[in-house]
């Protein structure tokens, strides 16, 4: 059973810290590129850090490099987020592909889960 669960939104002041977390079925976990995504209503889906599946390498969008932190342990994805700012306002996706290396396209990947809202005023 494919599954994927956020956890560890809210509401935080500007310059505070978040951790997100992704409860993942470990079909969905094992040996796959995982991901965590950001919309907001209007605007396109947004990469925000993926982790390949052996957990050695990851990548960050521009305007999270040094803020948010991805890591990956015991089939859960999380998401450090620290120095949030009010343009992170966002729900926030976790996603996983079916290949162990990562693409950079939200359309690569295959499961998603419901999201969890992050906002910072």
């Amino acid at each position: 059973h494919v599954q994927l669960v956020e956890s560890g939104g809210g509401s935080v002041q500007a310059g505070g810290s978040l951790r997100l977390s992704c409860a993942a079925s470990p079909e969905t976990y094992h040996n796959h590129c995982m991901g965590w995504f950001r919309q907001v209503p209007g605007k396109d889906t947004e990469g925000v850090a993926r982790i390949d599946g052996s957990g050695q390498y990851t990548f960050y969008t521009d305007s999270t490099k040094g803020r948010f932190t991805i890591s990956r342990a015991d089939n859960t994805l999380y998401l450090q987020m620290n120095d949030l700012k009010p343009e992170d306002s966002a729900m926030y996706y976790c996603a996983a592909m079916v290949t162990i290396g990562c693409s950079v396209s939200p359309e690569t990947f295959r499961w998603w889960g419901q999201g969890t809202q992050v906002t910072v005023s």
